[in-house]
């Protein structure tokens, strides 16, 4: 099937979905009020098969070294999916299912697939990795690029992490674990009990980011957006705490962001 853009809608809800820019999620409209960063490069793409930033594009898979391409000098950042054209699987009226098979400079064959299920009051994202051959060390995430404002106060952010891990000045976690700091964030945090962060714009809409995975990267430096990333792994996890996909055990993850009007 196509790779052009699919339209989903769940009662005055509407989510367009972009098999043709990389996978990603390109609108979210909730009674007419879009609340995704618009832009060719924003929405809410799919991280795979990695999430944030790997060390000088470097990671190793037993003794092997592969050099991913430097997307973000001096690092490799946010997997290679969301650069690519995926193909549309499947459409229902609020359900779409889109795949996209791993190629170079990725070195393992396998297959992404994304489910994109929308709801009158919520929009799930399910992702799993499969591979047909040698196993492989992998994460899935998403980067939503959320409005900070829908047109009238910033949005608000509530979470409770455990803890936060303390960025080096290469952006990357030092292995050290800190409690929570102060925003502004680019940072990961640990939620053992599952991602759960709500983000409230007074007046107008709650909406609530969760996943059973237990890895978030808040980052709100933007003045435009806030950007709240469920993830398997922390970055820089292909080589700190890899998750391997089998043949017999793909690499499965999902999100779900509920809303309510206020």
């Amino acid at each position: 099937m196509s790779s052009e853009d699919i339209r989903l809608t769940a009662g005055d809800a509407e989510v367009i979905v972009q098999p043709g820019n990389g996978g990603r999620v390109g609108g979210l409209r909730v009674g007419g009020v879009e609340l995704l960063r618009q832009g060719e490069r924003f929405g809410c793409f799919p991280m795979v098969p990695w999430c944030g930033r790997i060390r000088d594009g470097r990671f190793r898979d037993g003794a092997t070294v592969h050099q991913m391409p430097l997307n973000n000098p001096p690092h490799a950042i946010h997997g290679t999916v969301r650069e690519g054209v995926w193909r549309t699987a499947r459409v229902t009226g609020d359900e779409a299912v889109i795949t996209y098979d791993l190629v170079e400079p990725w070195p393992y064959r396998g297959r992404v697939t994304q489910v994109v299920a929308l709801a009158e009051d919520a929009l799930t994202l399910t992702m799993s990795v499969e591979t047909y051959d040698s196993s492989f060390p992998a994460q899935i995430g998403w980067h939503p690029w959320f409005n900070r404002n829908l047109g009238q106060e910033d949005a608000q952010l509530d979470f409770s992490p455990a803890w936060q891990e303390e960025r080096g000045e290469d952006h990357l976690p030092t292995g050290n674990r800190l409690d929570p700091k102060p925003g502004p964030w680019d940072d990961c945090f640990g939620m053992p009990g599952g991602v759960d962060v709500t983000l409230t714009w007074p007046g107008q809409l709650e909406l609530k980011v969760a996943s059973r995975e237990e890895w978030v990267v808040v980052y709100d430096e933007q003045e435009a957006a806030v950007c709240v990333e469920p993830q398997t792994g922390p970055p820089n996890g292909l080589n700190t705490l890899p998750r391997l996909v089998t043949p017999l055990e793909p690499l499965e993850a999902a999100t779900t962001w509920t809303w309510r009007r206020l």
